[in-house]
């Protein structure tokens, strides 16, 4: 098969479909591989790494996107939508319950579509976002710790304390990989933390992890209502596969938060869970509304490039390899495949948007 990997178009996003490394075992499988040139820059691969791997460079990104496979980062955007090609086959990030837009147009072009985030296993989990969710909560902290600085706008607060000086209060919605390695980070940094999540078997197994050295409570609407107003970094960390994230912290209870604080919601790629905080980038990645500093970069990762590539790729390449074999009868497969001959086939997407479904 003859596989593309375009250069992505996303603000500052850095990461690439495939690594060198990638391509040299594809290429081993008998596919050809064709990189759209200074794709792989942001990683720190060059054009000459992939040559070296057996990769044919491409200057122009529609010859990219006229490949048997286009293998990518991020959902297509605006300006690549004249690319869907019918009767190809896209493999990414598409999160298409939070835009609708894009899910449409990938009805119209024929393609067809898996997600990485529709890949489920057997037990539920989903191999190719907890790599990313995993830097995704990591960076959720680090990002926060830095907006809570005074110059950044924010309270001024250091995470950790010092001997006599509190340290700050870390608020994490929802107990997933996510969250876990939120809350990993923001206890090594000495911060306090609270956990909220809706599942008590997952609440035990944090506690297994981190003892009594970090708070966690059942959620509900009271505890969320109690906690949030104390926070100086909420973090939210919910995911609901497949869905727009709910909104569980509305703009009144954001007015209640202290000046200054700050909030990251990683669930901003599928909607995010509070009402103030919409989608920013990594070139503008914050706006302060009611006072509160909002982060909403849904592509975070794409700050850690050369490790999110890798880490990405570590997961993927197994299925880009099923894909590029015709090997689609694969379960977990069947389960990311979201569009195809002009239909939405993914069951949660049919009943998010149904009127787009044909009959």
């Amino acid at each position: 098969m003859k596989i593309g990997v375009p250069k992505e178009i996303k603000d500052q996003e850095f990461r690439v479909g495939l690594s060198p490394d990638s391509v040299k075992v594809l290429i081993g499988h008998g596919h050809q591989i064709y990189i759209e040139s200074g794709a792989g820059n942001g990683s720190s691969f060059s054009d000459s790494d992939y040559q070296a791997s057996g990769a044919i460079i491409l200057d122009n990104a529609q010859e990219i996107w006229q490949q048997d496979m286009v293998v990518k980062v991020k959902e297509p955007l605006i300006a690549e939508y004249p690319y869907l090609k019918a009767g190809g086959l896209l493999f990414t990030y598409l999160h298409l319950a939070a835009n609708r837009e894009l899910t449409g147009k990938l009805i119209e072009s024929g393609i067809t579509a898996y997600a990485y985030e529709s890949v489920e296993l057997a037990d539920g989990r989903l191999p190719l976002l907890t790599p990313m969710s995993i830097i995704a909560g990591r960076l959720a902290v680090q990002f926060g710790a830095r907006y809570l600085e005074k110059q950044q706008g924010g309270r001024g607060v250091l995470l950790s304390g010092i001997p006599g000086v509190a340290s700050g209060q870390v608020v994490i919605l929802g107990a997933g990989v996510v969250g876990t390695e939120s809350a990993r980070i923001a206890l090594g940094m000495g911060a306090r933390v609270t956990v909220l999540d809706i599942n008590p078997e997952r609440l035990s197994y944090l506690e297994n992890i981190f003892g009594s050295q970090i708070e966690l409570i059942l959620s509900n609407s009271a505890q969320i209502e109690a906690i949030v107003p104390q926070s100086d970094l909420l973090i939210g960390a919910v995911l609901l596969p497949n869905r727009k994230a709910p909104t569980l912290v509305s703009r009144d209870l954001v007015k209640q938060m202290k000046d200054g604080s700050v909030i990251v919601d990683v669930a901003i790629d599928q909607g995010g869970c509070v009402e103030t905080l919409r989608a920013t980038s990594h070139s503008a990645p914050t706006y302060i509304e009611e006072g509160v500093v909002h982060y909403g970069v849904p592509n975070m990762p794409g700050a850690v490039p050369w490790t999110a590539t890798q880490a990405l790729n570590n997961s993927t390449l197994p299925y880009v390899l099923k894909l590029a074999q015709n090997n689609t009868e694969d379960p977990s497969l069947i389960k990311g495949l979201n569009v195809r001959d002009h239909q939405l086939v993914h069951t949660v997407l049919k009943e998010i948007f149904a009127d787009l479904v044909k009959s």
